[in-house]
């Protein structure tokens, strides 16, 4: 009876550990990430500038993988963007135009999808190519370092206002900084802070049309209440 106690005890000793370390295991387990929508006045403050705007590069063709190593002289080397892609990004630059949001500095990582990407969406010059916003897939911890460190830096820098920044590079920079990793052709919404930044929203490709749509008419709700004002009095 008593080496049946003592095995029962031990049992529920070791069965409280378990349940003890697999709680303490999910509570120092980052939240899942909340990818959030655009909003009215998230819109407007884009507006008057100040922010980071994060674009993952669009559609690519995944039946032509990147080489490893990759060559960044060789697009052929390299997984391009799909026509869809294309099309995609010049559809994204017409939308970004429609929005009035000022553009200040462009970062473009060097490979050759993101470089597309940003020809597509603000033509052939005003953005400049950072090495360190590379791919990291494939890489080492010691080699993905100083990538994610340029990612965090051009993310909490601030941003003058009148201009918003923007980066034109791979879901993997924002995996490494966000805990995020979003479709092709997503535009994340970052606002810099002291040594952070802050993440606000999310615009996927298909978002697009509805977002300018909502934007459009409370535009024009605000300019009808603007003229339904009464002059003062002189």
């Amino acid at each position: 009876m008593t080496i049946k106690h003592g095995l029962s005890m031990s049992w529920h000793a070791t069965v409280f550990c378990l349940v003890f370390w697999v709680g303490e295991l999910a509570a120092a387990r980052p939240a899942p990430f909340e990818e959030r929508q655009m909003d009215v006045v998230l819109f407007d403050r884009l507006q008057q500038g100040g922010f980071v705007l994060f674009l993952r590069h669009g559609l690519t063709d995944a039946s032509q993988p990147d080489r490893v190593p990759v060559d960044l002289q060789h697009c052929a080397s390299q997984r391009p963007l799909s026509e869809a892609g294309h099309q995609q990004m010049m559809q994204i630059g017409d939308h970004l135009r429609q929005t009035g949001w000022p553009v200040g500095e462009i970062y473009v990582s060097p490979f050759c999808r993101t470089q597309d990407s940003a020809r597509a969406i603000f033509g052939q010059t005003g953005w400049v190519i950072d090495p360190l916003l590379m791919y990291t897939a494939g890489m080492s911890r010691a080699e993905k370092a100083p990538v994610i460190a340029r990612t965090a830096e051009l993310m909490q820098q601030p941003v003058p206002a009148g201009e918003n920044r923007f980066i034109v590079a791979h879901g993997p920079n924002l995996a490494e900084t966000l805990h995020y990793f979003p479709p092709e052709g997503t535009l994340v919404i970052l606002e810099p802070q002291v040594d952070a930044w802050v993440y606000h929203a999310s615009i996927r490709p298909e978002q697009w049309p509805p977002v300018l749509g909502w934007a459009s008419r409370a535009r024009a709700e605000q300019q009808q209440e603007q003229e339904a004002e009464p002059l003062s009095a002189p």
